[in-house]
């Protein structure tokens, strides 16, 4: 058996690689630039992660993604604050890129079924899966239906975080020891987190809410 995973070097991305690195063997990570503005330091975390892995990574250029959203990701809006994490259905829409899991799962699979690989992992969790619907459990089984024949191979989509909230993803990794300290999980452009968007208001309270001090100083300079 051998596996892809999706990695934007993210929280979800990375623990989901630390925890099945060895059991399904991981040894390819798709990274995609779309024109989005934390792009640079996405990918800088993926190349760190995945030294630290020991697996080979491939940056999928996607440039013409950028030309048809006008999400805040990508454009010149502003991405949603951490304040606006209680208005779910605001936040979803800002961010929302059109097909964005769907299409990095069928380019995985492309490469599933070129070269051999047998899963793709996702960092799908029931957090984002509450306000993300390419983040639930019936969008992983309805894209593994998709793959039974729009490919040979027949991968499979795994989502090991599927029903686990970012305090339950913290404390997985802090408890198998995945270094938290390589993840890049801000929307914003520029150096290190923000500290202020959204994702990295999800990060910072999953680790406060885990009492760990030590990672909050080091991501949250």
């Amino acid at each position: 058996m051998k596996s892809i995973i999706l990695l934007s070097g993210g929280l979800d991305s990375l623990v989901s690689l630390g925890l099945k690195k060895e059991e399904l063997n991981i040894s390819l990570a798709l990274t995609f630039d779309y024109g989005q503005k934390a792009v640079k330091k996405e990918i800088a975390a993926s190349e760190k992660i995945c030294k630290y892995y020991g697996i080979e990574l491939k940056v999928i250029k996607l440039d013409w993604l950028k030309d048809i959203t006008q999400t805040a990701l990508v454009s010149e809006n502003d991405v949603p604050s951490g304040k606006e994490l209680e208005d779910s259905s605001m936040s979803a829409k800002s961010v929302w890129v059109p097909n964005r899991n769907g299409l990095f799962l069928n380019i995985a699979a492309s490469f599933a079924d070129s070269f051999g690989y047998d899963c793709i992992l996702i960092g799908a969790n029931k957090e984002e899966g509450q306000t993300f619907p390419d983040n639930t459990m019936e969008f992983v089984e309805a894209v593994n239906k998709e793959l039974l024949y729009s490919t040979m191979k027949q991968p499979k989509i795994i989502a090991p975080l599927i029903n686990y909230t970012k305090n339950d993803i913290v404390m997985l990794a802090l408890k198998n020891n995945i270094p938290l300290d390589l993840t890049m999980s801000c929307y914003q452009e520029g150096e290190g987190h923000c500290g202020i968007c959204e994702s990295c208001t999800r990060l910072k309270n999953a680790l406060e809410a885990n009492h760990d001090t030590h990672y909050v100083k080091v991501l949250f300079k």
